[in-house]
């Protein structure tokens, strides 16, 4: 897996809005995932979630993280981000999840009653995959 920073066109695919997967650790070590939105910004991702969610929980124990963002014009054509959780915090006035909102649906997020807490992910590496062409690393991940 290449190191950041990511290449011109994977930060080009991660900057349309696109389906994505974040996956994280359980207490046990078993690993958890979920459907979100993101955002891409100055080589992080940001997340955010119901301050009641497990995965909230998991990642404020353990930091590390990966997010598997498919591309929404081509689903045989994905990046893989590992990373970790540089910052958590409250989301007032929910203007991340606006910003996300937003950027998904075109308006502001509808449920205002609950508290949303923020993620900011460092990208420590990556990997682009594309049925289309030859990508380094391709052929490892296939046979294993």
């Amino acid at each position: 897996m290449p190191s950041a920073p990511v290449s011109p066109e994977v930060a080009e695919l991660l900057g349309k809005a696109n389906p994505a997967v974040v996956a994280s650790i359980r207490p046990d070590g078993t690993p958890h995932s979920a459907a979100t939105w993101y955002a891409w910004q100055d080589g992080r991702v940001l997340l955010s979630m119901d301050r009641g969610r497990a995965r909230l929980r998991f990642l404020r124990a353990n930091p590390a993280v990966s997010i598997t963002v498919l591309d929404v014009d081509d689903m045989y054509r994905s990046v893989s981000l590992s990373g970790r959780v540089v910052e958590l915090y409250d989301d007032e006035g929910l203007r991340d999840i606006d910003r996300l909102c937003q950027r998904y649906l075109g308006c502001r997020y509808p449920d205002r009653a609950h508290p949303r807490v923020s993620a900011w992910v460092e990208v420590g590496q990556w990997f682009l995959w594309d049925s289309d062409r030859e990508t380094p690393g391709v052929e490892e991940a296939r046979s294993s």
